[in-house]
């Protein structure tokens, strides 16, 4: 693979004066999560990378978009009157999710026990999570699936920019402030996601089929949680904090357009990826929900990293992304009918996006570590015997 500096001269200067800062003041982390992944974190073996950790979670949530996209491409899977995903494959996915939630726990708890802590290490656990969000949100997608009693492939597509927009909150607190606040509603939709995955495999989905409270449904509890958490919890505590911040004058960017310059890229995604459902002529979120979902959650992901390298290396956030000019011409060819096959129109740009981002993380990944001179997966110097 050839690989590109992605990273400015300017920018890898940054990085070498960047100092780790953040608040973590969830009780259930503080109180339940953090003791138990300081007793994980024991019997790891100090050889262990921890970005090794931080991928080895990340690729178990991969696994589960995965196993689920064999048995519920469609995701009709849970509907009444088709065939069920097997009771094994929701206890994997509980038993990954799970898996995967803890090893981002403890990756960083690594780096300090084995004095391994870079910049590179952060980027890398930040960058995957930034990734993840498409995998969770479409894998708890499957319980409820797009039948009577569960949400529509739309209504999947608001919630899941609603997640995304919830993601992005820290790191663009973070860009203001250069404190990173670690937001309330990650762990509690780890946990709760693992046992939902456990609880269904035991019960079966039929069980969400029933109301908790005419005409109250479990598939509406699902939608109204997110929604609420977002807006009730995670938009008002970054508001706040960013507003603490510019009260004592520690705000990084002082004009208000500097200030949300991060939100330009994202909201342009947002735009077009609806402009495309909305005036698709096959309906194409109807006909691909999956792949549709998958481009948008890594066409997210790769606008979040470049977000994340400009806050980490205290440089100012690009207004546009590149990814969104090509995006802009497949979109008009989409919707304007110049290509017929619309599916393999998105099959095409999807595939684009992800090989796209992966070549912008590994040249990244590369960059770092040959300018720390470190191996991103293992503890070892470069120039060592």
């Amino acid at each position: 693979m050839a690989f590109y500096e992605y990273v400015s001269k300017e920018q890898l200067a940054g990085f070498d004066k960047y100092k780790y800062s953040a608040v973590d003041s969830n009780p259930l982390s503080v109180y339940v999560m953090h003791p138990f992944w300081n007793s994980v974190v024991k019997i790891l073996p100090t050889w262990l990378a921890p970005n090794l950790i931080t991928f080895t979670g990340f690729m178990f949530l991969v696994l589960n978009f995965l196993m689920l996209a064999f048995y519920d491409n469609d995701f009709n899977a849970s509907a009444e009157g088709h065939t069920h995903v097997p009771s094994w494959v929701w206890f994997a996915a509980g038993l990954f999710n799970f898996l995967a939630y803890t090893l981002d726990g403890v990756d960083g708890k690594q780096a300090r026990r084995t004095n391994s802590s870079t910049p590179l290490g952060e980027l890398f656990d930040h960058g995957l999570d930034s990734w993840a969000c498409i995998f969770f949100v479409t894998t708890v997608y499957s319980i409820f699936g797009r039948g009577e009693t569960g949400v529509s492939v739309a209504t999947l597509y608001y919630i899941l920019w609603v997640v995304l927009f919830s993601f992005i909150l820290s790191h663009w607190e973070k860009y203001n402030t250069g404190i990173l606040f670690l937001p309330w509603g990650y762990d509690a939709s780890q946990v709760t996601i693992s046992i939902v995955y456990i609880v269904t495999a035991v019960v079966g989905v039929e069980t969400w089929y029933k109301p908790i409270l005419w005409p109250f449904l479990y598939r509406d509890l699902f939608s109204i949680m997110i929604v609420a958490c977002s807006f009730t919890v995670t938009l008002p505590m970054s508001l706040f904090n960013v507003l603490k911040a510019h009260r004592a004058k520690t705000l990084k960017h002082s004009s208000l357009y500097e200030a949300f310059l991060p939100f330009l890229s994202p909201t342009l995604l947002f735009i077009l990826s609806t402009a495309w459902v909305a005036l698709s002529p096959s309906d194409i979120l109807q006909l691909q929900p999956r792949a549709f979902y998958l481009m948008v959650g890594t066409a997210f992901a790769n606008v979040t990293c470049k977000l994340i390298v400009c806050q980490m290396s205290n440089t100012r956030c690009h207004a546009l992304s590149w990814l969104l000019l090509p995006m802009t011409a497949v979109v008009a060819l989409a919707v304007t009918g110049v290509v017929a096959n619309e599916t393999m129109l998105l099959y095409c740009w999807t595939a684009m996006v992800i090989l796209a981002h992966i070549h912008y993380g590994v040249s990244v990944v590369h960059q770092l570590s040959s300018h720390f001179n470190i191996f991103a997966f293992s503890l070892k110097k470069p120039n060592s015997d």
